[in-house]
């Protein structure tokens, strides 16, 4: 009989050499055999185990997605675009204050903080940066020091490690901020059945990130220094409603770069996503941006709400005066689930590019229903 493959070498096999690593951190912190180092995966030692949780967690191996809408939302919910939407707002932190320090509106800061603050987690897992070639997920267990991790990055860090790694204890309940890729992960920690595994429980809450892609961090700091910066002058970074360039903040100014220069830096993994608004979040977040004044919807955010325990933290936060909304026209929706369907089809496109096959579509499956609408389109 042929001796099973391990969990590790299919990882290697299968996501790391296919270069669909999205550097999550899903595989690392479980285990001393595998690490992240200057933002790759790395595997040190080998290991033999045949159903190991590094493969088990990884959001780049094959899941059952339907399962997994299935285990966490309502199918009443579910849409083919963007995924379940209980609700949709346009809203942002009503703190003038908190909303200057984030990227747009301050929405996500505001409910970690009210969800702290009531009880609902006692930590949460933000991204952070150990130094300008480490990114790393960072546990904060202080309210008032979430603003320090406000504005986005654009890079990926592995986040799901730093989970993995957080202190365990009786009734521990942990929030996560997570891009769509994390947060796949993150439905498969939760819904795991695995045998004295069950750390999935402390995950209360996940507030995920509308993301297009995210930069590989070797190439971006070689483009920083044509522009001589290196990520450490930077303060923040953005990519303007209605204009093709990430704007750059230093502490001199603004610095513009065309997304054709940026588009060689982004992370190979991002091309072959099919998920841009973090479909297996309770709630998700983003920048508001639709119609033809860009202006208009500049500091307000997009929220998406999926699950109960986002709608129940979505409507705390509503009536404690935490978020202020807006009128949220059926345009914002509409153009929203548009620009996901047409990720979704260059991403299936790319797939299909790669493995040749459109049956092969390396970690989906062909028969899931959404992924099949999209082969059509």
């Amino acid at each position: 009989m042929r001796k099973k493959r391990s969990s590790q070498s299919r990882l290697k096999k299968d996501v790391l050499e296919q270069s669909l690593c999205t550097g999550c951190g899903a595989c690392v912190g479980l285990c001393p055999y595998q690490m992240v180092y200057k933002d790759r995966t790395v595997q040190l030692f080998d290991c033999d185990l045949p159903d190991g949780r590094c493969r088990a967690f990884c959001p780049r191996t094959p899941s059952d997605l339907p399962l997994l809408r299935e285990s966490l939302f309502d199918a009443l919910d579910a849409t083919d675009e963007i995924g379940p939407v209980k609700e949709f707002w346009i809203a942002r932190a009503k703190d003038a204050g908190l909303r200057a320090r984030s990227q747009h509106g301050g929405t996500v800061t505001a409910l970690l903080r009210l969800a702290m603050s009531e009880g609902w987690i006692d930590a949460a897992i933000v991204s952070g940066r150990l130094s300008e070639r480490e990114p790393e997920g960072r546990l904060i267990d202080d309210a008032g020091a979430l603003a320090d991790y406000a504005r986005s990055r654009f890079w990926a860090a592995p986040t799901v490690a730093a989970f993995h790694r957080a202190p365990e204890g009786e009734g521990r309940r942990i929030g996560v901020v997570a891009t769509p890729c994390q947060a796949l992960a993150l439905a498969k920690i939760r819904t795991a059945k695995i045998d004295g595994y069950d750390k999935g429980k402390t995950l209360s809450l996940v507030i995920g990130l509308f993301c297009g892609w995210t930069l590989a961090l070797e190439p971006f700091q070689n483009l920083l220094e044509t522009y001589q910066l290196s990520a450490a002058n930077l303060t923040g970074m953005d990519i303007p409603a209605g204009k093709n360039i990430l704007e750059l903040h230093t502490a001199e100014g603004p610095v513009n770069v065309p997304m054709a220069e940026v588009d060689a830096c982004v992370r190979e993994a991002c091309r072959y996503c099919v998920d841009s608004t973090a479909e297996f979040a309770d709630l998700s977040v983003g920048a508001a941006r639709y119609g033809r004044n860009s202006g208009e919807m500049q500091n307000w955010n997009q929220v998406i709400v999926r699950s109960e325990t986002g709608k129940k933290l979505v409507s705390l936060a509503r009536s404690r005066g935490i978020l202020e909304f807006r009128e949220t026209p059926q345009e914002a929706l509409h153009e929203l689930k548009n620009a996901a369907a047409e990720k979704k089809k260059k991403a299936l496109a790319r797939i299909i590019a790669k493995s040749r096959s459109p049956q092969n579509l390396l970690y989906l499956n062909p028969g899931d229903t959404v992924v099949k609408k999209y082969l059509k389109t």
